[in-house]
């Protein structure tokens, strides 16, 4: 049952807290990636595979992907800002599991629950777009979508640097203490949102399965957006194991450091939500996926560049979060009262194609080298757009 009056008058939107969601959204999604440059010394402290280490990867999508599907939801029933704080406890305990893991079969574990608890962004986010005005909710969405990339890119510097200075559980550690500090911000300068919704946690599952039947265009959005973040997840996962061999023969802070440079993409993300209010999605997502297909052909033939790796960077990330913010632009505008759910439907979609992007291209890896990774990465940017083509073309 959903009730549309809301029991307290919305908060207004101010610019600090716009600015604290953003920086919020970057430090909490930089726990899902800060393990990627580390694969390949987390492999060597454990002497595993480096494919059986891609797995801690993967398994921080899965749980993330797990982690939204139970928890994002509920941003739907309860208040926001109660349920942001509880769930900061959460991620702290698991990167303090994650740091101290004599295995790495528990530090799979750990993972798996770092992914499972970093879900903030996907509240924040559904609530900065409730919060803005609907003429500004693209620009507003691409604000804070800017934060989170750059905490996406960014991590994997910082994480590299610290990994190569300190050793790997450092970064863990380091990133539990960032975790403490910011549930002290968030709590005194985050407003609260009232829910609207008035039913049971059953009923709030249940209208999952009914908005993805019943709302095409969030299938769209969804679809799509999975296999750009495929193309995503397999190229990051892969590049340390790359950096490693001939000619680079680079350690995980040179790795990091490529994420410096796909921060320039992540800074258009807000231009790119700019654009989507003026009403030309379509063409911006059709650009955009080109982009990602464009990244993995130079990837192919300047395998073994610096300069043709660092080009191929900054097309795939714009690529991937114009058409990120395409997507979020376009479901948050279906139903109001169902944002959360809409997010929660079109994001689980999104981090099981991230995960099926990392393990893909780690097994790729594994028996084809760079060239089989480059396959994939191909593979599912052409059928992101032939998908998206062809929706539009039979509408």
């Amino acid at each position: 049952m959903l009730s549309n009056t809301a029991a307290v008058s919305q908060p207004e939107l101010t610019q600090l807290n716009l600015w604290v969601m953003a920086i919020a959204t970057g430090l909490v999604v930089a726990n899902l990636y800060y393990n990627q440059p580390l694969l390949g010394d987390i492999s060597q402290t454990f002497g595993v595979p480096e494919a059986k280490a891609g797995n801690i990867a993967m398994l921080t999508q899965i749980g993330y992907a797990l982690g939204m599907l139970l928890i994002i939801p509920l941003g739907d029933m309860l208040k926001r800002k109660k349920l942001i704080m509880t769930d900061f406890g959460l991620i702290i305990l698991a990167l303090l599991f994650a740091a101290f893991a004599p295995s790495v079969y528990l530090l799979m574990l750990a993972s798996f629950f770092i992914g499972a608890t970093s879900v903030i962004p996907q509240l924040l986010i559904p609530m900065a777009a409730h919060l803005a005005k609907p003429e500004a909710r693209g620009r507003t969405v691409g604000f804070v979508m800017s934060g989170l990339l750059i905490g996406i890119l960014l991590s994997r510097t910082v994480s590299g640097l610290v990994g190569a200075h300190f050793g790997w559980r450092a970064m863990f550690v380091i990133a539990a203490f960032i975790m403490a500090l910011l549930w002290l911000l968030l709590y005194f300068l985050l407003p609260e949102v009232y829910p609207d919704y008035k039913g049971s946690y059953k009923e709030l599952m249940l209208s999952l399965i009914h908005l993805a039947k019943e709302e095409p265009l969030l299938r769209l959005a969804a679809i799509r957006g999975a296999l750009c973040y495929a193309c995503f997840g397999a190229f990051w996962t892969t590049l340390v194991f790359l950096l490693r061999e001939p000619p680079f023969r680079a350690g995980p802070d040179v790795a990091g450091a490529f994420g410096l440079i796909g921060a320039f993409g992540a800074l258009a993300a807000s231009y790119m939500g700019r654009l989507s209010d003026k009403g030309n999605a379509q063409q911006i997502t059709t650009f955009s996926i080109l982009l990602i297909v464009f990244s993995y052909i130079l990837f192919g033939v300047f395998s073994t560049s610096m300069v043709g790796l660092v080009i191929g960077v900054i097309l795939m990330d714009m690529g991937v979060q114009a058409t990120h913010i395409s997507n979020q632009t376009l479901i948050f505008a279906i139903r109001p009262e169902a944002r959360n759910r809409l997010n929660t439907v079109y994001m689980v979609t999104y981090f099981i194609g991230g995960a099926l992007g990392t393990y893909c291209a780690s097994q790729a890896w594994h028996g084809w080298r760079w060239p089989g990774v480059v396959f994939i990465g191909l593979l599912f940017s052409i059928l992101a757009l032939l998908i998206h083509l062809r929706f539009f073309r039979s509408r």
